[in-house]
């Protein structure tokens, strides 16, 4: 068993702050096992309520009754199977008599379930849990962990094979159970065509006309489709950052896969011999230092973008952090040089820093503003302020 000691950290501050926190993120991503280890670490009584349990359940067929006189941590697991409690929840936030904290679980956002947190602003704070990364697991298991994923299960299976049964039952299981549960209507044959496509385009721009046509449905269809996988944290969205500047700007969102394993079962990678002769292996490497970036440096994913002009200059990752912009590339290389789209993104962008991430093994200046950071270093990188 891996420690996620950042991850417990992170939340356990956050519940001293909010008397509602939210630990979201894809199923079978560990949020289960991190709210047991927090109830281990919480000083007073800890009441658990698992809403895939029939008995819990029955236990919460009136929730004012069986929740009101609780103090200490409440945790409810699988919150998305009854999101008619968050107005609940506002009530019971409310009540400065009874000291308690609770704690939620959901394998969905706020937004698929079309529930709204505004009756709980100022009241929750929601925390993305994500899969292994890097730091949690060391650099020198970082190509186990890009060809298997982040996922608990498939990371830790006994061998190749093991893990890669268990991402394609995952995939199965999300489709066919997941997702219907959650209320998606679409179906499972159609959504997993989606998902392979989505699977060929990792790293690249969304093109909704594009998905429409190998459709033979609406443009808005498809972006529902986007739209679900997102909110069910399999598809990472990274947005565009354009401004008024001389050159024009693509505004379409770069899409990814959002965990490399899954990522490889649907493209049909199987070991490291399959994914280093495959023609996506960039594309996979690019999204995952990106993931890994953007947990290292503890950014939002609000502040995270992609950056391209119709010229053809582009960034793999801008993070805007107040008046700093900060700029990385990711080469596949142990050779990385300046571009000319590099000097475009420092000029135009106004960058603080460019980052170059590279697979060679030194470290280095390569230009004012601009260092090769190789990837063996990534965990040195300090959190951006």
């Amino acid at each position: 068993m891996i420690k996620r000691k950042s991850e417990t950290a992170s939340i356990l501050k956050l519940l001293r702050q909010f008397p509602v926190v939210g630990i979201v993120g894809a199923r079978q991503v560990g949020k289960t096992t991190i709210a047991l280890e927090i109830g281990r670490s919480f000083k007073g009584p800890v009441h658990y309520f698992d809403l895939e349990n029939p008995e819990d359940v029955a236990r919460l067929s009136d929730p004012m009754l069986a929740l009101k006189s609780l103090q200490g941590l409440v945790v409810i697991d699988e919150i998305q199977r009854k999101p008619s409690l968050y107005p609940m929840l506002r009530v019971l936030a409310d009540d400065a008599k009874i000291p308690r904290r609770f704690l939620i679980l959901g394998s969905a956002s706020p937004d698929l379930l079309k529930v709204s947190s505004e009756s709980l602003a100022g009241r929750i704070a929601y925390h993305e849990l994500g899969e292994f990364y890097i730091e949690e697991i060391g650099i020198q298991s970082m190509d186990r962990l890009w060809l298997r994923g982040g996922f608990p299960d498939s990371y830790l299976a006994k061998s190749l094979a093991q893990s890669e049964l268990w991402r394609r039952n995952f995939i199965k299981t999300f489709l066919e159970r997941d997702l219907p549960q959650l209320g998606i209507t679409v179906r499972a044959e159609t959504l997993r065509r989606f998902w392979h496509m989505i699977a060929h385009y990792h790293g690249q721009r969304w093109n909704s006309s594009e998905f429409a046509r190998a459709f033979g449905l609406a443009d808005t269809t498809v972006r529902h489709y986007l739209d679900i996988l997102t909110g069910a944290f399999v598809i990472r969205q990274l947005p565009a950052w354009h401004e008024n500047i001389s050159k024009r700007q693509v505004k379409a969102p770069k899409i990814y896969v959002a965990d490399t394993g899954i990522l490889h079962t649907l493209l049909g990678i199987k070991n490291e011999i399959d994914l280093e002769r495959h023609p996506k292996i960039g594309a996979s490497w690019e999204g995952f230092i990106v993931s890994q970036l953007i947990r290292i440096l503890k950014v939002n994913r609000e502040d995270c973008f992609s950056w391209a002009t119709h010229a053809g200059s582009e960034l793999d990752l801008l993070i805007s952090r107040g008046r700093f912009r900060y700029g990385f590339e990711i080469k596949r290389t142990s050779a990385p040089s300046m571009t000319p789209s590099m000097y475009h993104a420092l000029k135009d962008l106004k960058l603080s820093r460019l980052c170059i991430v590279h697979c060679g093994e030194k470290t280095f200046d390569l230009a004012k503003k601009v260092r090769a950071v190789s990837v063996h270093d990534l965990i040195t990188l300090k959190p951006l302020a």
